[in-house]
């Protein structure tokens, strides 16, 4: 098993460290509702809320966004240019020190 280290600062401004597993097919949103981070997730993970908004503060290649989360965060609040839903990045070697802040809520 491979786990890599995530930085998500929460609303009120604290960094949390976090280990994610890479061989359990989990996204950001999923890591963050298993370490009790204040992610709703309401609709599972299919791209049809913006309640795991998050936005990606450090440079790394993640997967290119796709027509559902784009129009999503159309319709969002909050939303920035380096905004992404959580549940659309699949936790990956590659992200491994990613460091993300979760959106306010809306």
């Amino acid at each position: 098993m491979s786990d890599i280290t995530i930085k998500i600062k929460d609303r009120e401004g604290v960094v949390h460290e976090v280990q994610a597993p890479t061989d359990m097919a989990m996204n950001i949103m999923e890591v963050c509702k298993a370490y009790e981070l204040p992610v709703e997730g309401t609709c599972g993970g299919m791209a049809m809320c913006a309640s795991c908004q998050c936005y990606v503060l450090s440079d790394h290649p993640l997967p290119e966004m796709g027509y559902d989360e784009d129009m999503m965060l159309a319709e969002a609040f909050y939303v920035e240019d380096n905004s992404r839903l959580g549940c659309q990045i699949p936790i990956t070697q590659e992200l491994d020190g990613l460091e993300i802040e979760l959106a306010p809520e809306s």
